[in-house]
This record gives structure tokens, C-alpha cells and sequence, in this order.
């Protein structure tokens, strides 16, 4: 298994033949992605890449049955974009633009708890089954199919830590970018909820950053409703205050928004956290060590 995308999932893309959605669907294609539909309606009734472009998303579950969707439309857009997926039945939305205002994401949160439909981002690299599909950016040749369940702040760490797995052999059961602006879709907890109850996930990766409270979360979830070992890196040790680091959402402006705190509070709840971005994948091979010789004792 793997959570919330595999080989059979139906991607619609909004914003399909545009620079930046004409150049990525083309790659989620090779990769063997679904992708049945695009939505772009001036190109109503067109076909890009052998794909079906509709002039809305409802038009496009309704002919081809999508469930999935990537949007990449810029920042104006984002919010009637986001509406009008889930609105027509979209159960998961991948947002790659960036900057989306707060106030928009407020109301789209919002209205997704309603639908029972996840939102993942904005500004996220997307989310990779390695084997079966991926939906946006991520590079995905440095994937490899297995185990470990990665969850991520930062599309750029995430690929420092999937090579090192991949070099030492351990594959991936699915990798998620949640975005790095400061009100995203789903978060880490969201994210851990599903790796627990995934079958083929034995350990799971959380990257995290400065900023926010999400790791705070995270900790609280793992101590009272995770089993599975959960390693952990946070980003931003000697970020100063109050100075934007890389991500909008990447600014201590608060007591246990610095490194070393969320650090503290993570290692307070059992979970194995790594100092080096380069620990990363040494810490998991003997993690998962760990795991096969307590299994085979029991």
C-alpha cells in the first residue's frame, strides 16, 4: 500500500497547459501518473499531450473520472481553483504555487474540513508513491519503492534525505511535500495519521523547520497515538528571530518556534531526532535494524 496516491489514482491538472503545468505533467506521465484530464478553459475541448482538456474540473470528473488534483495556476487563481476542485469532487488537491494569501487559505481549509477532502500545500513539491505515481514537481528518479514514509516542510531537504535512503538501500512507501507557506492543507499530524494506519509504512521521516507549531503537534500525536519509530531533523538551528528563513512560514516569532526548542519538545515525547541533515539516513538503517531484530525475537 502507500497513502493517498498509487498506480490507479485519475489526475486531473488545473493550469495543464501552461510553462510550468505543460513541463510537469509531461514528467508525471513517464513516471506512469494517471493523468486523464486538464482543465484550462480557453483550451475547452483541445487534447494536450494525448490528454482531454476540459473548461471545468466538473466536466473533467464527470467524463474521465478524476479524483486527484495538481493545480498550477499563480497565486490569484489559487483560491477559486482550489473551490471549484472540491467543490466538483476532488477528494485531494496538490497546490504547487507559492504565496498564497493567509486569508485565502483560512477560507479554503475551512471548506475542505467540510468536504472531507485534503488540501496539500501551497507551495509544496507534491507527493510521490515511488513505483506507482507521482503528482507535482518532486524529482523522482531519486526515489526508490520500499518502506519509509517521509513527511516534509521543505521540497529541497526532502531530497537530501531520500537520496541518502536510497543510497543505503531503503525505499519509500510514499514521500509529502506539505508546503512551506505559513497556513498550509494537511499537516504534519494529518500526514502521521495515515503513515500509521498504512500497511507497508514500517518507519516514518518527519523534516521540519523553524516556525510554526506543527512539530509541537507532532510530538503530542506521536507520544499518545503512534507505534511506528518516527525519526526527525529540524531545519533553522541558528536561525535568528524574527527574520524570515527560506519559507514565508520559516519565522520564529514565538517561544517554542526556534530549533532548539522544537527539538526539545520532540526528543521529550520519545521521538529519535537527528541533528545533521546528514544523520539522517544512518539513524533510519538502524532504526529499521532494530525493528527486524525485535520482530524476529518476538
Amino acid at each position: 500500500m502507500s497513502i493517498l496516491l498509487d498506480e490507479n489514482t485519475r489526475v486531473v491538472v488545473q493550469g495543464i497547459t501552461g510553462k510550468e503545468g505543460a513541463f510537469h505533467t509531461e514528467r508525471m506521465i513517464q513516471y506512469g501518473t494517471k493523468v486523464v484530464a486538464g482543465v484550462s478553459p480557453k483550451k475547452k475541448g483541445h487534447y494536450f499531450l494525448g490528454i482531454p482538456v476540459f473548461g471545468s474540473v466538473y466536466e473533467a470528473v464527470k467524463s474521465e473520472g478524476a479524483t486527484f488534483s495538481c493545480i498550477f495556476v499563480s497565486q490569484a487563481y489559487v483560491k477559486d481553483a482550489i473551490f471549484e476542485a472540491i467543490d466538483a469532487g476532488i477528494k485531494t488537491v496538490v497546490c504547487i504555487t507559492e504565496g498564497v494569501p493567509v486569508h485565502d487559505m483560512l477560507i479554503l481549509k475551512k471548506f475542505a474540513k467540510e468536504k472531507d477532502a485534503f488540501i496539500i500545500g501551497p507551495n509544496t513539491p507534491g507527493v510521490i508513491s515511488p513505483g506507482k505515481a507521482k503528482v507535482g514537481v518532486m524529482v523522482d528518479y531519486i526515489h526508490k519503492k520500499g518502506n519509509v514514509g517521509v513527511v516534509s516542510r521543505s521540497g529541497t531537504l526532502t531530497y537530501e534525505v531520500v537520496s541518502q535512503l536510497t543510497a543505503l538501500d531503503i525505499g519509500q512507501s510514499t514521500c509529502i511535500g506539505i508546503g512551506g507557506d505559513p497556513i498550509v492543507g494537511m499537516r504534519f499530524i494529518d500526514v502521521l495519521s495515515l503513515f500509521e494506519e498504512d500497511e507497508e509504512t514500517e518507519l516514518v521521516v518527519l523534516i521540519g523547520e523553524i516556525g510554526g507549531n506543527m512539530e509541537e503537534e507532532a510530538a503530542h500525536f506521536y507520544r499518545s497515538s503512534m507505534r511506528k519509530p518516527l525519526c526527525a531533523y529540524i531545519a533553522g538551528y541558528g536561525a535568528p528571530r524574527e527574520k524570515r528563513m527560506g519559507h514565508a512560514g520559516a519565522i520564529i516569532s514565538g517561544g517554542s518556534e526556534d530549533a532548539a526548542a522544537k527539538i526539545r519538545i520532540l526528543e521529550e515525547a520519545g521521538i529519535e531526532v537527528v541533528r545533521s541533515i546528514a544523520e539522517v539516513g544512518e539513524k533510519v538503517k538502524r532504526l529499521l535494524f532494530n525493528l527486524k531484530r525485535k520482530s524476529s525475537v518476538v
